[in-house]
């Protein structure tokens, strides 16, 4: 990477999304008197009693968990998609439009343990959970109602997690979310100038330079975006095409689950900590269209910045005019792999 980028302000193109990234690699020396995170705790039992999402244990809404030993699946009792629901349009004009959206919302508990999470699970308890994801993908993809399954994990407090036993979530709606549809838009585009998938060719360059490569098996990358926004943003992207997880044979699954526990074991060696981030897959619409430009991915967006207690903050000018960063990805991706040469040693 040029000199000038590694110390200057400028600003990154996401070819995803369409937009720029402000890059400012001298804000990190500023003083901090701000805001600081509690840290997580730093243990947490194997069973908790008074948690919802424990084998045997009663759930907020009233239904008990079965004695599950290993991924527990359940339609989530506070939904905030509903099935069946009355199509519905409200509206004509410009100011005043609304329009019905239904769905399932699914719960997925990776682990009896409530203290383990994906960094510490067996290699091939987290391929069960990526074994779950492509068989949830496939049952919801079959239904007629559902457009998209958006598969997502919130891990810690600070990122809004309501239960710190170890789970994801996926939301299955009617409608392409705004933010996928974006996607879509720029990967076709993509393709049809250059007829090949976008997130092909880029991990194909990424495997080139090796700036922000963070780890590599047989099947998938793992690299901090040329173009990332939240300071340790990360990127899981295969090295064949797959539109979409219900795509992975048996060894992509082993291989997807190597990239998601080292990129998470290198989270939590950067400070000591147990990293907090919202993570999630993005992959082709549960139709049946031409979704050959699509190449499946997951982001993984961790807020922390500075410590194991300072975060990045989304306010002020990134709210108001575009996303700012503090380093760049080329550091952030060199401190990802210095914390990688920890694993061994934990």
């Amino acid at each position: 990477m040029s000199s000038t980028l590694s110390e200057r302000p400028h600003r990154r193109f996401n070819p995803l999304t369409g937009e720029w990234v402000l890059v400012s690699p001298h804000r990190t020396q500023r003083p901090w008197q701000g805001q600081q995170e509690k840290r997580a705790a730093e243990s947490r039992p194997q069973y908790d009693e008074s948690c919802y999402l424990c084998p045997g244990n009663e759930r907020a809404g009233g239904k008990r968990n079965p004695d599950y030993d290993g991924t527990f699946v359940f339609t989530n009792d506070f939904s905030a998609l509903l099935p069946d629901l009355p199509e519905l349009s409200v509206g004509e004009d410009t100011f005043f439009r609304a329009e019905s959206e239904s769905g399932i919302c699914k719960v997925i508990c990776f682990s009896p343990q409530h203290d383990l999470s994906v960094p510490y699970m067996d290699l091939d308890d987290v391929a069960s959970v990526i074994t779950t994801w492509k068989n949830e993908f496939s049952a919801l993809k079959a239904n007629p109602s559902i457009r998209y399954a958006q598969i997502f994990e919130n891990k810690g407090a600070v990122m809004g997690c309501s239960n710190p036993h170890p789970h994801c979530q996926i939301w299955a709606s009617s409608g392409l979310p705004p933010i996928v549809e974006t996607e879509q838009v720029q990967q076709a585009h993509y393709s049809d100038k250059h007829g090949a998938p976008m997130l092909l060719d880029y991990a194909a360059r990424e495997l080139d330079k090796r700036e922000r490569l963070v780890h590599e098996n047989e099947h998938f990358v793992v690299v901090v975006p040329y173009w990332a926004v939240w300071p340790f943003e990360a990127m899981i992207l295969p090295k064949r095409h797959i539109t979409a997880i219900d795509e992975f044979i048996d060894s992509e699954i082993t291989a997807f689950a190597d990239a998601y526990k080292t990129l998470t074991l290198c989270y939590d060696n950067v400070f000591d900590c147990e990293f907090p981030y919202t993570a999630g897959i993005h992959q082709a619409p549960a139709t049946n269209d031409d979704h050959r430009a699509w190449q499946l991915h997951m982001h993984f967006y961790p807020p922390l910045l500075r410590s194991a207690t300072v975060k990045k903050f989304m306010v002020g000018y990134e709210m108001l005019a575009m996303p700012q960063r503090d380093l760049t990805a080329e550091t952030a991706a060199e401190t990802l792999r210095a914390a990688k040469q920890k694993i061994g040693a934990r």
